[in-house]
């Protein structure tokens, strides 16, 4: 038989669910260390899709949830998703006010065509839970106001990032482009991983038709193209608006583009390196950190080539997967290490503490 390692864990054992965009397709990434490493803590974990709410005014609020039998004994996070999608996973409704904690871990920009039901869905399910009393990790409604997280980005100050301009107006961008000196990258405002994102130098031939096709999918972003992103850039985890930390070590990674490809996303076949953590990370993080914080964003990932930030992650960062292949440790437990803590304050305190509050709360 299985018996969790809970020990020397001093928080009592908590319920916490995590929002995927489906368990079916489920991936052995982030998401899945935290999940894994919450029940070798004695913690109950389960998992749903995005699909998986159910939701009556004149019943109680229930979530179908999947998880892994107690004499299960996953010894890494791969383990556990291969479990977690075999026939062993029990299946189950559940009372969402029987929860602690609901981590909201989808990323919209990877849902499938014909989802679009499905990528506001967890943000605005997880507003209702957080209405139940449970926990809502990121705060719910900061999520919702950072949605278009290239959006939120643009409210941060101008002296870290990069040259940029929102329009669906191809002359503005055009303008932008001569302004300059006929290099900048292009991309849709809402998306990412790398999809439709393109760099525009004076050779382009089919600038127009690029805008037209972006302007059709909604809004567009003009950027300063940095010479920097030769080099990568890199991935910067932040818990609580702090960098995370774990004996000694930092939870940041590089990211090498593909020979021929300017993108730096994993998914776009690039590469991890090591990385110091270096003057310039430490402003951009000291200069965001105060506005995460006060939105309640309890877990988030910041991308930054050399001195400017080119994009933040409120949705549902990763990278914490590859630590280990650059040579860091397993930050899994830094994060249910923080979630244990947090509804400790919140078992001590109540309603007088908000989740906002209490989301970065450290």
């Amino acid at each position: 038989m299985f018996h969790m390692t809970n020990k020397n864990n001093k928080y009592n054992q908590m319920k916490i669910c995590f929002v995927v965009n489906s368990v079916e397709t489920e991936k052995s990434g982030t998401t899945a260390f935290i999940m894994h490493e919450a029940r070798k803590r004695g913690h109950q974990v389960y998992a749903m899709g995005v699909g998986d709410f159910s939701f009556t005014n004149e019943q109680e609020f229930n979530v179908n949830v999947t998880s892994l039998p107690k004499n299960s004994a996953p010894k890494t996070a791969r383990d556990f998703i291969d479990v977690l999608h075999s026939e062993k996973a029990k299946k189950e409704k559940i009372a969402v006010k029987d929860l602690d904690v609901l981590f909201i871990r989808n990323n919209p920009t990877e849902e499938a065509e014909g989802r679009n039901w499905a990528e506001h869905s967890g943000v605005a399910f997880g507003r209702m839970v957080q209405k139940e009393g449970v926990l809502v990790l990121n705060d719910a409604y900061g999520l919702s106001d950072a949605f278009i997280d290239k959006l939120y980005f643009e409210e941060l100050p101008s002296s870290i990032k990069p040259a940029s301009l929102i329009t669906r107006n191809k002359e503005d961008i055009l303008k932008f482009f001569e302004d300059h000196k006929n290099k900048m990258v292009l991309k849709p405002l809402e998306g990412s991983g790398g999809r439709g994102v393109y760099l525009i130098d004076k050779n382009e031939k089919n600038l127009n038709q690029i805008v037209e096709n972006l302007a059709a999918q909604g809004y567009i972003i003009a950027q300063e193209f940095l010479p920097a992103v030769k080099d990568g850039d890199v991935r910067v985890l932040l818990l609580n608006g702090r960098v995370m930390e774990k004996d000694g070590k930092i939870g940041i990674i590089r990211r090498v583009s593909s020979e021929g490809e300017f993108r730096s996303n994993i998914s776009q076949g690039a590469s991890t390196e090591f990385s110091e953590y270096t003057d310039d990370m430490r402003k951009i993080v000291d200069i965001v950190a105060p506005k995460l914080i006060r939105d309640g964003l309890f877990f988030v990932g910041l991308d930054i080539v050399k001195d400017k930030l080119i994009e933040i992650n409120v949705l549902s960062p990763g990278g914490m997967d590859s630590f280990p292949v650059v040579g860091l440790p397993d930050f899994s437990d830094v994060v249910v290490k923080a979630i244990e803590r947090k509804l400790d304050y919140k078992k001590n305190y109540g309603d007088k503490l908000s989740n906002r509050v209490l989301a970065t709360m450290d």
